[in-house]
């Protein structure tokens, strides 16, 4: 497929980078304790933004180091972003479902629902992580790209498709928290894609969904499966 111009980097896990012109955005960079990120991923020296989908280790991950050392905008929900203001982060926007934000480099984005929990591993406990989501990601070059965070299949994502007319989702397969290739090639058509990059696979045994249980899945819908390895770049 067309990617615009984008580069995009599957990081291991749910972690995603994006390089638009001079612009780069992380989705989820759980980077430095992702035992699927390559070392060299670690620790980014640039990171103009960050969009969170939810609050879980593995999406937050290490969006305080970054913050604290790379100064980006951080794009999540209401509720995440007074966790993070409640831990002198800066530059922080809370948004909520069906709220559209402007980003860097022309990138407008788009929170959109997700079907999972949220919950932030704190001191003490689970601090109030709000409603998970995904997000629409519309960058200069025309490609329009849908993260889904961490969610099963539900009926609403062919309103998804049809409000926002991603190219491309990234779409959780592992299983067991999330849906697996079965579910994830039913959201793939719901949502009208040229194509999928699957995520959230095989991080751990229990992730257990593989690219070729989706290929398999998506015969003749001529939905293109793309399946990077870890730190690997396309388009």
């Amino acid at each position: 497929m067309d990617f615009g111009g984008m580069e995009i980097t599957w990081l291991g896990h749910a972690a995603v980078r994006f390089r638009s012109g001079d612009t780069v955005v992380y989705v989820d960079p759980w980077l430095a304790d992702n035992p699927a990120c390559p070392e060299p991923e670690h620790h980014p020296e640039r990171a103009d933004a960050v969009f969170l989908t939810h609050g879980h280790f593995d999406h937050f991950g290490n969006i305080l180091d970054l913050a604290e050392r790379l100064s980006p905008q951080i794009f999540c929900i209401h509720e995440i972003s007074v966790y993070l203001e409640s831990q002198g982060i800066e530059n922080v926007i809370g948004c909520n479902k069906g709220g559209t934000v402007a980003g860097p480099g022309g990138i407008e984005a788009t929170f959109v629902d997700a079907v999972h929990s949220s919950g932030i591993s704190a001191d003490g406990g689970i601090a109030d992580g709000g409603d998970p989501g995904g997000w629409i990601l519309g960058f200069p070059g025309g490609l329009r790209a849908y993260h889904a965070g961490d969610t099963t299949v539900f009926g609403d994502m062919a309103l998804i498709g049809e409000l926002y007319q991603p190219h491309l989702g990234l779409l959780p397969i592992g299983g067991h928290f999330t849906m697996g290739p079965r579910e994830a090639a039913r959201a793939a058509r719901m949502l009208g894609l040229e194509a999928v990059i699957p995520i959230h696979y095989g991080t751990f045994p229990i992730l257990a969904g593989t690219p070729e249980e989706l290929r398999a899945e998506l015969e003749g819908s001529g939905i293109e499966v793309i399946s990077p390895a870890a730190g690997e770049t396309i388009g």
